[in-house]
């Protein structure tokens, strides 16, 4: 049955049907708003996944696609250190979309919550029609009392550490590109079973990442200077919090081989570490000294501003990772993050 077929009621009410209730929610789905408890500052967050530019039908199950929009938005919550507490979710699509599409999709989201953030819950949010499939997710976390973690806060001296799967949602990407794609980049599914089989440590990181959202509240408390979520690509992201916070990060190759080269089975090349992206995992800086808390992992260190905001191994990097308007790095040329070289 299509969405056109059920109607917008009938069609909610099979979504709702597969969510779970928000711990911090006194009114969830079903009314004009929810309503939320807090004890603490709130952050909110908003990211938009659209069907083309952000994902595939022909690639990405019901399921996942539902994972990974709770996920991308809880690791930003996570990311000023606050606890995710409910989402709101709006979903458009074409009046031929199956029903049981945006079924898959509502059981991913809560499953996510559910194993990422438990508590977390999707309180409320819109469906309407658009020409392709497209989701807005709004994330809203409580600080509890503690002070935001922001990317502007990092000091020479401080040391940086990530947690999370590092490379491996970026060499799933270049694989899905390589071998399940057309020569214009279309999109199939011939082969996509079998690629499940064989890199299933690479197709999972892209498709369902498991984003390290209590080292969120980790960092926070073990006083992290500052944090960001790692979306775009390490090299990327790191150079926003090197500018916000006016000054060099040096990544050091050593640690971030001895740390992340092998995962899941893996061989993870250096490039992919710092250029995929997609893992939604943590970068944070901390004073030196610290004992790193949950997995954060030492990758290097934070110098004074002086040129080049990034560098690896004390050479200027150029970033590279994902940006809309910008193709700042070919993700569907394997070649590109399986090269071991960093320039």
């Amino acid at each position: 049955m299509t969405v056109g077929e059920l109607g917008e009621s009938g069609v909610l009410a099979r979504i709702l049907a597969q969510l779970g209730a928000a711990r911090a929610a006194s009114i969830g789905p079903g009314d004009d708003c929810a309503v939320l408890a807090s004890v603490g500052d709130v952050a909110i967050t908003t990211d938009t996944m659209i069907e083309g530019p952000d994902f595939r039908l022909a690639w990405h199950e019901g399921f996942d696609l539902g994972w990974k929009l709770a996920a991308t938005n809880l690791s930003d919550v996570a990311a000023m250190g606050a606890r995710p507490t409910a989402l709101t979710v709006a979903l458009a699509c074409p009046k031929s979309t199956p029903v049981a599409l945006l079924e898959e999709i509502s059981r991913g989201l809560d499953a996510a919550c559910r194993e990422l953030a438990p508590g977390c819950g999707v309180v409320g949010g819109d469906l309407g029609q658009a020409p392709v499939l497209t989701a807005a997710v709004t994330a809203i976390g409580d600080l509890e009392r503690r002070t935001p973690v922001t990317r502007n806060g990092a000091k020479p001296g401080d040391t940086v550490a990530y947690s999370g799967v590092l490379g491996l949602a970026g060499l799933g990407l270049s694989l899905l590109f390589e071998h399940c794609a057309d020569a214009d980049g279309t999109a199939h599914s011939i082969g996509l079973a079998e690629l499940r089989n064989t890199h299933s440590a690479e197709l999972s990181a892209q498709f369902a990442p498991r984003a390290p959202i209590h080292d969120g509240i980790l960092a926070s408390e073990a006083g992290a200077t500052a944090m960001m979520d790692v979306s775009d690509g390490l090299s990327l992201d790191a150079d926003r919090l090197a500018r916000a916070s006016g000054v060099r990060i040096d990544f050091s190759p050593e640690l971030l081989l001895a740390g992340f080269e092998a995962q899941q089975g893996i061989k993870v090349p250096l490039r992919a570490m710092l250029d995929g992206g997609e893992d939604h995992g943590l970068l944070a800086c901390f004073p030196r000294g610290t004992q790193l808390p949950g997995g954060f992992v030492a990758i290097g260190e934070v110098h004074a501003a002086a040129g080049e905001s990034i560098t690896v191994g004390g050479s200027p990097y150029t970033p590279r990772g994902w940006d809309p308007y910008n193709k700042l790095t070919t993700l569907n040329n394997p070649a590109t993050l399986s090269s071991d070289a960093a320039e």
